[in-house]
């Protein structure tokens, strides 16, 4: 089955799936945002074979989502690093944690969860606001399309 390219898609939900939308890249990003920096480490954590790793990668940094780096060591080898792009999708991961937390485990099954790390409490389950930071349920939104953003004077 030949992949659809999303890049022309009016939706932003499938032009996001054109990049990270297979489940190796978005563990990729999981184990970036984790601190995981080397092609080796990546391929030990994720066990993926070396040439899927090595195009998810190249996309990834296609994309701005990682870029290279020299390594932190000093040595001869290069590191992937997150850009803010990629930074951002720990919302987007954070997202999918908490459906999988509510939905795929059995009670007083043992887990991995995200902790304030102030305070080692759990993160609260995420909500939807509007620009007024009142929350909003599912029923209270709808997709439509928005106006084009004006240019900002500089």
């Amino acid at each position: 089955m030949q992949k659809k390219d999303f890049n022309d898609a009016s939706c932003p939900v499938a032009r996001t799936l054109g990049v990270v939308g297979d489940w190796w890249t978005l563990l990729i990003v999981r184990d970036a945002l984790n601190g995981v920096r080397r092609f080796n480490d990546f391929h030990r954590s994720l066990g993926c074979a070396k040439n899927i790793l090595s195009a998810r990668l190249a996309k990834l940094v296609e994309h701005e989502v990682l870029r290279t780096v020299p390594a932190a060591d000093g040595s001869p080898y290069r590191e992937y690093e997150l850009t803010e792009e990629g930074k951002g999708l720990r919302l987007v991961l954070l997202a999918l944690r908490q459906w999988g937390e509510a939905n795929l485990f059995e009670p007083g099954e043992v887990r991995l969860g995200m902790v304030d790390k102030a305070t080692g409490r759990p993160v609260a389950p995420l909500e939807i606001r509007d620009a007024d930071g009142r929350t909003l349920g599912l029923d209270d939104i709808q997709v439509q399309t928005l106006p084009q953003p004006q240019p900002q004077p500089r």
